[in-house]
């Protein structure tokens, strides 16, 4: 669901290493089936990892949690390592298909933020190891925009008409019209739902696109003053070109973890813990997080970035911007049905 610019020109893809065989002998190594989502890990370390542990990684990359969903689900691969959002984790441990980790074989879980750990849906670690986090904020050209840039109010500014640019998400749109509205992200209320609708209708004939990839290009080109983004393509673009600047909402906004989890049918699970701690350790982290441009949940990593990182509200935020911001539940599908009417409604406003 989230992230679709991050792996733009990205294609699925499956590198499956079969057992060579000389004369009679066959290779000693372990195999192990990781299911990753797009262009979320730094160069070399599945290698490293390899050699380390004399392991083979079969490594497969997805583009929506969806499609993760359903290649785990199915039981066609026994996955040993797949990555899960807040919300998909929430869903796969109730539905029984996550299999608890052993935390003695994962110390790097020691390292981790306590505001990334406990979360509702997994609130004692049982399942989920923390690997990556961020925000959707709004990103917007200095040079153009001359109002504060502190609310989602400014998505809603008449100067700016044709120069927004909104994610075609039904969660992440809807979600920003709620907080701005004052709302919970995960509201089922429908008097608030159609508080949100409206508030996208009467939005939309200022917004120039709905999108996800070319934000990033209309950004940089000018076309675009003001749009929402995933925070680490906004801090790229910021780092990038100094007349662009990232920010969280005071309202608030989607705060998003992601993380490690073992499906149940695994075939390796202690090789399994052994590959999670080790992307989790604080020098992978951090090169992790230099290269992908998201934030680290590992504390350890987060000390040794630069000040400029560590400093910078829009990558970690401050507490009461913390304490605003939420991750996504999970929502059954009459529930999400509701936010599939509000999006309907306002694609096919005039």
């Amino acid at each position: 669901m989230k992230r679709s610019m991050k792996i733009s020109a990205l294609i699925c893809s499956l590198v499956l290493t079969f057992g060579l065989f000389a004369g009679c002998q066959k290779s000693d190594k372990k195999t192990i089936n990781v299911l990753n989502y797009g262009e979320n890990i730094a160069d070399g370390i599945i290698e490293e990892f390899e050699d380390k542990y004399n392991v083979k990684v079969n490594y497969k990359t997805f583009d929506d949690m969806e499609t993760m969903y359903i290649e785990v689900s199915s039981g066609k691969t026994n996955w040993d390592a797949v990555l899960v959002s807040d919300y998909m984790a929430d869903r796969m441990i109730q539905e029984g298909l996550l299999q608890k980790i052993d935390k003695d074989k994962i110390p790097n879980l020691e390292e981790m933020n306590e505001s990334d750990m406990g979360q509702p849906y997994d609130p004692n670690n049982d399942y989920t190891v923390p690997y990556m986090n961020g925000t959707i904020g709004i990103i917007y050209n200095k040079d153009l925009v001359s109002d504060p840039v502190d609310s989602w109010d400014i998505m809603w500014n008449e100067k700016y008409k044709k120069q927004i640019f909104v994610l075609d998400a039904q969660r992440d749109a809807i979600g920003m019209a709620l907080k701005k509205l004052g709302y919970s992200l995960n509201t089922t209320d429908e008097k608030e739902l159609e508080e949100a609708k409206n508030a996208l209708i009467e939005q939309k004939p200022l917004v120039l696109k709905y999108g996800a990839d070319e934000v990033k290009d209309l950004m940089t080109s000018g076309e675009v003053a003001i749009a929402m983004i995933w925070s680490g393509e906004g801090l790229t673009l910021a780092d990038e070109n100094e007349n662009l600047e990232y920010v969280i909402p005071k309202e608030g906004a989607n705060y998003w973890l992601d993380s490690w989890a073992i499906p149940l049918n695994a075939n390796d699970k202690e090789t399994a813990e052994e590959f999670i701690n080790f992307v989790s350790s604080k020098d992978n982290a951090y090169k992790i997080a230099e290269e992908i441009g998201y934030t680290t949940p590992n504390k350890l990593a987060m000390e040794e970035q630069p000040e400029e990182v560590r400093n910078n509200e829009g990558a970690y935020m401050p507490q009461n911007i913390m304490e605003k911001c939420e991750v996504y539940k999970y929502l059954p599908q009459e529930k999400l049905k509701l936010y599939e009417n509000v999006w309907d409604a306002v694609k096919t406003a005039n």
